[in-house]
């Protein structure tokens, strides 16, 4: 992009009390950014009116080192650009959204930003063992069916869902809700740049934008655009996911949820959504299904347990919601020593997990 067409652009997003539907209304007038610019208040008022007009008069205070800011990063890295609204590889989907983003800021590969058959996975920034494991596993045998794995970068299962599409050898998207010069949480600085080799880091925010609160449930329009589809892995009643899957259903895209158990508070949201109307999945396979996506019948989350899995007495004494351990001596009769010795090889084994709270939980095998 041409430094004269970038602070265009940036003016006109940066621009103080502009919000984007406003920005939208005066490309539409006056064509693209260096045209409004063209323009004075006189003509903006007839837009934006008077107050925002006079506003609008002079860039914003540090605008030049902004816009040095911003072309030093892109000349930085072939992988890293800009997308306007009207760029060819700007993704068709998000220009349906009621308020489509201005411009976006990517950091990876342009097939991986061209890909079709895209999934928004999402879920608890908190989840529990089995809905991390679940999350991987998806999204693994998804990416390996060839979908886009979208997600949003968050601790639990974002994390969770970026990693697994990375280890099936797929495409994954990020969007964050920072500038792109950050990484946010810090701890997944690391699956960042996998994911910037293997996908793209897409963002909407300027470069230093900081982790502000309001930013992420903004970002979730993005991640529920993209997506064909949203699987929603374990959500609390009140969550940003159930904010995403919402979004996806209002612009006409599946969504789909993954049960749990009904003493689990993260599993209502989920039995929610299912009440709702969204479709409840338990492999890969149902997904692909669903959206018509050719997939291998081998790309389920999990496989069924052996039968000596099965018949084990402490993990039937367990069974799979969230027990304690006095309940489970109960149940199984052992003295506490045998128990936890067995509790140990089990844990060793993935079969069981340990909860917050002292509770265990039986894990799938995957």
């Amino acid at each position: 992009m041409p430094r004269d067409e970038l602070a265009a652009w940036l003016r006109l997003l940066l621009a103080p009390g502009l919000g984007r539907d406003a920005a939208r209304q005066l490309l539409a007038r006056f064509g693209p950014p260096e045209a409004i610019w063209q323009h004075g208040p006189p003509d903006w008022q007839t837009v934006v009116g008077q107050p925002l007009a006079d506003a609008l008069e002079h860039p914003p205070e540090g605008f030049e080192a902004t816009v040095e800011a911003h072309a030093q990063w892109l000349d930085a890295a072939l992988s890293r650009q800009v997308l306007t609204l009207g760029d060819p590889l700007y993704p068709a989907r998000l220009l349906d959204l009621a308020d489509p983003p201005l411009l976006l800021f990517v950091q990876g590969r342009s097939d991986a930003l061209a890909q079709a058959a895209r999934l928004a996975v999402v879920g608890s920034r908190n989840p529990t063992p089995q809905g991390e494991q679940n999350a991987r596993a998806f999204a693994q045998a998804l990416a390996e069916a060839g979908l886009c794995i979208v997600s949003g970068l968050a601790l639990g299962v974002d994390g969770a869902a970026h990693e697994g599409a990375l280890a099936g050898g797929g495409f994954t998207l990020a969007v964050v809700g920072t500038g792109l010069d950050r990484v946010y949480p810090s701890r997944h600085r690391a699956v960042a740049h996998r994911i910037a080799e293997q996908g793209a880091l897409i963002s909407e925010y300027p470069l230093g934008t900081p982790p502000l609160a309001h930013h992420f449930p903004q970002r979730n329009r993005i991640i529920a655009g993209l997506g064909l589809g949203t699987l929603v892995v374990e959500a609390a009643l009140q969550s940003g996911s159930l904010i995403t899957a919402r979004l996806a259903a209002e612009q006409g895209s599946e969504v789909f949820a993954i049960p749990g158990s009904i003493h689990s508070p993260l599993s209502r949201g989920c039995h929610a959504l299912i009440r709702q109307g969204a479709k409840l999945v338990e492999s890969a396979q149902d997904v692909l299904e669903d959206l018509r996506l050719d997939g291998p019948r081998s790309a389920e989350p999990a496989r069924p347990p052996t039968a000596a899995e099965d018949d084990d007495p402490v993990l039937q004494a367990l069974g799979h919601d969230p027990l304690g351990l006095d309940e489970l001596q109960a149940r199984t009769g052992l003295d506490t020593a045998r128990l936890q010795a067995r509790l140990l090889d089990l844990e060793l084994d993935g079969r069981v997990a340990r909860l917050p709270g002292g509770l265990l939980q039986r894990q799938a095998a995957g």
